[in-house]
């Protein structure tokens, strides 16, 4: 699995709302705090909003919050919601690669590679990753 950059970024800035929770996150703060550069970050935030992840509020107290529950958000949820599908081969998805001759059973190996993958990420909460981690410095400013 190629974790990109946008990918790692949206985990990351979903791990650190969560840890926040339940007060607002601004996205200058977020993206400060986890080191990504604020013009990417303000996309990611987008399509997590737009996946559900997140409601954003507007206004100078505004920010990000969990759209939902840490408990009910997984990995697996915002790699799809800015990566979409969680394995490719040679850029297409995983079920639709087909193979001929000798190569014909490669396809069953990348699909139990991308159960595996889901298996993982979609068994892990944000809530199980905020909790192991060990708090720092709370993002809000009041």
């Amino acid at each position: 699995m190629y974790v990109s950059a946008r990918t790692d970024y949206a985990v990351r800035a979903m791990l650190a709302v969560a840890a926040d929770h339940p007060h607002l996150v601004k996205a200058a703060t977020l993206a400060a705090a986890q080191e990504i550069p604020l013009s990417f970050l303000q996309g990611i935030l987008l399509d997590l909003r737009r996946a559900g992840l997140l409601h954003s509020h507007r206004g100078v107290d505004g920010g990000y919050a969990l759209a939902r529950p840490a408990e009910d958000i997984t990995v697996g949820d915002v790699v799809r919601a800015v990566g979409g599908a969680l394995t490719t081969v040679r850029g297409l998805p995983t079920t639709t690669t087909t193979y001929h001759g000798v190569a014909t059973g490669l396809k069953d190996v990348w699909l139990a590679v991308e159960e595996a993958i889901k298996g993982v990420v979609n068994h892990r909460t944000l809530a199980e990753l905020t909790v192991s981690a060990i708090p720092t410095t709370t993002l809000t400013t009041n």
